[in-house]
């Protein structure tokens, strides 16, 4: 092989790079247990906000903090339902009327109520 020929490693290879000379951010590990009885601990910088729950690396359920407290319940708002959503645009009686109006058109032979409704150009 010629001496000018470049050499090197395949891609993906081993780095050549070492840790020598290189600081380290302070960490702290903290610990979680599972509703499951799994134990374990999350390493977290030191400046970083703990969170009182994390997810169980075994069985996916929410661990708890081994030294904090749980966390505050949210309180969920209930769904909206297409009623609700309607209610808060029309009154009942507005809502009595366009319905006393759609049926008086669909008795009257205004509609067809084996096809879907379409304007007419």
């Amino acid at each position: 092989m010629s001496e000018r020929a470049l050499r090197g490693s395949r891609l993906g290879s081993t780095s050549y790079e070492t840790d020598y000379g290189v600081d380290v951010a302070p960490r702290q590990e903290i610990a979680y247990d599972c509703p499951k009885g799994h134990h374990f601990t999350v390493p977290f910088s030191a400046e970083a906000e703990i969170p009182a729950t994390w997810d169980c690396r075994t069985c996916g359920q929410v661990a708890l903090r081994v030294d904090g407290q749980a966390p505050e319940e949210k309180a969920a708002r209930p769904a909206r339902t297409h009623w609700d959503m309607l209610m808060e645009r029309r009154t009942r009686d507005q809502l009595e009327e366009i319905l006393a109006e759609r049926l008086a058109v669909l008795r009257s032979g205004g509609i067809d109520p084996t096809r879907p409704h379409r304007k007419s150009a």
